[in-house]
């Protein structure tokens, strides 16, 4: 088993375990299909590239990142309400995991997995979490994270109607990423605050960015 190392001066040049890796290929990511696309395997690599990269800073096993950024939505198409605690249910029911992993290892990465979401109410037990949540902030592009919406709008809210799943779009996005919203990061990301600052100032203008969901909504439904 390969000897995975933290060097925040040799980018580039971190090396995940190989058989953990295929394992995760192989196994994990397949199951991302139950999901509908915005928590589904493209959101999943990102946040799995992000962490690695948010991960240089720190003093951590690199394998872990790996493993809670892939385990960490596993559970949503069962029940998005709870789904992290039951994305942590199914990493620890994993028996293979025990293969990369000691007990402890395997309980600080539940409980990342476990603190991951956005709207939870309390800060990540370690650092671990704080990478992943962090991570998972993923709005580097204002259209994918307005398809992203509409798409889990689609699949959970069924009984509304295609103006109101619009509508939704917007003070979902709000409520989320507007000057008061919930999502929070814990750890120093550039990359998120630019972001940021670009998705808030488009919020800011109700009417043309409903305009410019019902654009992406009509090229979405066109393919």
């Amino acid at each position: 088993m390969e000897k995975i190392l933290i060097d925040k001066n040799s980018s580039n040049k971190k090396i995940i375990n190989t058989e953990l890796l295929k394992y995760i290929d192989k196994k994990i990511f397949p199951l991302y299909k139950k999901n509908e696309e915005g928590h589904g395997i493209k959101h999943i690599k990102t946040v799995i590239k992000r962490s690695l990269a948010l991960a240089k800073d720190f003093d951590v096993n690199i394998d872990m990142v790996y493993t809670i950024a892939a385990y960490h939505d596993l559970g949503h198409h069962i029940d998005r309400a709870n789904h992290e605690i039951i994305s942590a249910e199914i990493f620890m029911k994993d028996e293979n995991m025990k293969l990369w992993f000691t007990d402890d290892q395997r309980k600080i990465i539940k409980e990342a997995i476990q603190d991951h979401r956005a709207s939870s109410k309390h800060k990540p037990r370690d650092i671990y979490g704080m990478i992943v949540s962090t991570a998972d902030r993923t709005i580097m592009n204002i259209d994918d994270t307005i398809k992203r919406s509409y798409s889990y709008g689609k699949r959970n809210y069924i009984d509304i109607s295609e103006e109101e799943q619009i509508e939704r779009v917007y003070l979902h996005l709000v409520e989320k990423y507007g000057e008061n919203g919930y999502a929070k990061t814990y750890i120093e990301d550039k990359e998120f605050d630019e972001s940021i600052k670009k998705l808030r100032k488009a919020l800011s203008n109700k009417e043309e960015f409903i305009n410019r969901v019902k654009k992406l909504v009509s090229q979405m439904n066109k393919k």
